[in-house]
């Protein structure tokens, strides 16, 4: 039996029909549509193959424009739009249906020394202290819709551990920050682009939703509709996704149906790797808004 971290990796490598031209599938996890950190993480897959030179992808910016269809394979074309004297460009776009339904740059870099800083990680316990979320009890998981169910009752590529867990089910109201340990839950191979797709799949879980917490309101409930609008991602210094690493979250605005979510990777030596934005759409049914 394959495990959920093998099938992730299979997911990301995508088939390559022409020089600049992928074909990825897509995979059911229990969301009403394609999940977007796996077009992200398959979009910088087909990127990331057309590199002829030995740079990095250091920043990923993307827009989600329709929603995928789980049915279907995603078509990705690839356009080499520069190839400089340190950096590189690609555009890629995410085509199903004949329609785009997302695109996104992605910017690569040749190793180069320079003046180095970072923010400290946040002083929060350790992940083997920290208890593994409790399964929902099966009578309150029917009570659920068959998608949030399957969600729920997956077993996922990646470990969570939440330094401040949150009943999703009854959210209460609470700051717009967390911080989550996370990790690929099987060892893989050392390459360092396959690490920076699973990152840029990995990526897209609980960002949106910090911007829900002062509100009480959670993807899980009926009356919410929750989608990505953008996303943004920079790899700062070399990680593992196999590794623990500490996700710290934020949520500066939410305003006009629409919510802002920040973040920061940290390893567990408290090296920054990486930094993520993204801002979804948050729509509440007005007769069911909580008080």
């Amino acid at each position: 039996m394959t495990s959920p971290a093998s099938e992730l990796i299979e997911l990301l490598s995508l088939e390559r029909l022409e020089d600049n031209l992928f074909r990825g599938q897509s995979r059911d996890i229990g969301t009403k549509y394609v999940f977007g950190g796996q077009v992200l993480g398959q979009a910088l897959s087909a990127a990331q193959a057309t590199m002829t030179e030995p740079r990095a992808a250091h920043s990923l910016h993307a827009y989600f424009l329709r929603a995928g269809d789980i049915e279907h394979p995603i078509v990705y074309d690839v356009d080499r739009t520069r190839d400089g004297g340190s950096f590189s460009v690609r555009r890629v776009s995410a085509i199903q249906h004949g329609k785009v339904i997302f695109f996104c740059a992605a910017s690569f870099q040749e190793a180069e020394a320079g003046a180095e800083h970072q923010l400290s990680m946040p002083e929060v316990p350790r992940p083997e202290d920290l208890e593994p979320a409790p399964a929902i009890p099966p009578e309150k998981l029917a009570l659920l819709p068959t998608k949030v169910q399957r969600w729920l009752d997956r077993q996922g590529p990646f470990e969570f551990r939440h330094v401040y867990p949150r009943d999703e089910l009854h959210p209460p109201k609470r700051p717009p920050y967390q911080q989550v340990w996370f990790r690929l839950s099987s060892p893989v191979g050392d390459g360092p682009e396959l690490h920076r797709a699973l990152l840029a799949y990995a990526s897209d879980f609980h960002l949106l939703g910090t911007a829900t917490f002062p509100h009480g309101i959670s993807y899980y409930q009926p009356n919410v509709a929750m989608a990505s609008l953008d996303h943004a991602l920079w790899f700062h210094r070399p990680f593992r996704a196999d590794e623990w690493l500490l996700y710290s979250l934020d949520s500066p605005s939410a305003q006009g149906a629409r919510g802002m979510a920040r973040g920061l990777v940290f390893d567990r030596a408290g090296r920054l790797v990486a930094s993520t934005a993204q801002e979804g759409l948050i729509r509440v049914a007005p007769s069911q808004v909580p008080a």
